[in-house]
């Protein structure tokens, strides 16, 4: 059996949110640094020393973390694991996390995974990311993590796996990402 949508030309659609109402009730504020800045400080380093560099607080975190409220970044080589405790602001229209703040946690430890495997001069970019969600988080799951690994690191390309966990080790979603390797020329 065929559905079709129907439309109804007379039919008025109410929008999703009214933009020229003002938000109540709940406010967020954040800053970051130049993210220019940090790729060129980062340029002549491999990976493990620029995240050494974050993680000593030489350098700023990405702007992505401040976004997206990422904490805890803990590292070693060829793994990586970031913390994010649920927060309303992460919520989709059902109220629990958005997939693609999944996606976003996800993509980074794998990409960061890899990452701590490249020398100086060397970088990466996802070219995709393979998500299964498994199931829902709100504020009521508590923290979440994030770990990555790297499976295999080539000379152009590289995979790496994923999974976000809660802190009894229950698993949310899992990941497959590979991505390319670019070498200075």
């Amino acid at each position: 059996m065929t559905e079709t949508m129907r439309t109804d030309e007379s039919a008025s659609v109410a929008p999703i949110a009214d933009h020229d109402r003002p938000v109540v009730g709940r406010e967020r504020t954040y800053a970051w640094s130049d993210p220019l800045e940090l790729a060129t400080f980062g340029a002549g380093l491999s990976g493990m020393e620029f995240f050494a560099a974050i993680v000593d607080g030489r350098v700023p975190a990405p702007p992505i973390m401040h976004t997206l409220d990422f904490s805890g970044f803990s590292y070693e080589e060829g793994r990586v694991a970031v913390r994010l405790t649920p927060q309303e602001f992460h919520y989709n229209p059902l109220g629990s996390v958005h997939g693609g703040v999944f996606a976003a946690l996800l993509d980074t430890v794998c990409g960061c995974a890899v990452h701590t495997k490249l020398p100086a001069g060397v970088f990466y970019t996802s070219l995709d990311l393979s998500v299964k969600f498994l199931r829902p988080v709100s504020v009521a799951t508590g923290p979440i993590t994030a770990e990555g690994s790297a499976v295999h690191v080539g000379r152009r390309t590289a995979l790496a796996e994923a999974r976000i966990i809660d802190a009894t080790g229950k698993v949310y979603a899992t990941a497959n990402s590979s991505c390319l390797i670019m070498r200075q020329e």
